[in-house]
């Protein structure tokens, strides 16, 4: 399986980006797909996953700004975010799980500032 991001840049603070994570192989059998972000010299961390039942998680410090949805049917899982603030600054990751195995994206930047 392979993971590939998209639809970073650079945003105004107030603004929006949707990411896209497109998946080749066995999208289904990635029971869980996330985003991870990783700002310069910070840890990796969650931001929110999603189940193959829909299940939605997020991190504290972007529910009600961020919406993680899935479509089996494209192999894509996105990330739409609004409201974005500086802090959001990061490198955003892609992560698939299956029943032994998780794969990573190459990772996409986003950059929040006037």
């Amino acid at each position: 399986v392979q993971l590939v991001e998209s639809g970073g840049g650079l945003v105004q603070p107030g603004g929006s980006l949707r990411l896209s994570c497109a998946a080749s192989g066995s999208f289904v059998r990635l029971y869980v797909m996330g985003w991870y972000r990783q700002a310069p010299g910070k840890q990796r961390e969650l931001v929110a996953t999603i189940t193959t039942g829909t299940s939605t998680n997020y991190a504290d410090s972007v529910k009600g700004r961020f919406t993680i949805s899935r479509d089996n049917a494209k192999n894509t899982v996105y990330l739409q975010m609004n409201s974005l603030k500086p802090e959001d600054t990061a490198v955003y990751y892609c992560k698939g799980t299956g029943s032994t195995t998780a794969y990573w994206g190459q990772g996409t930047q986003v950059t929040v500032s006037s």
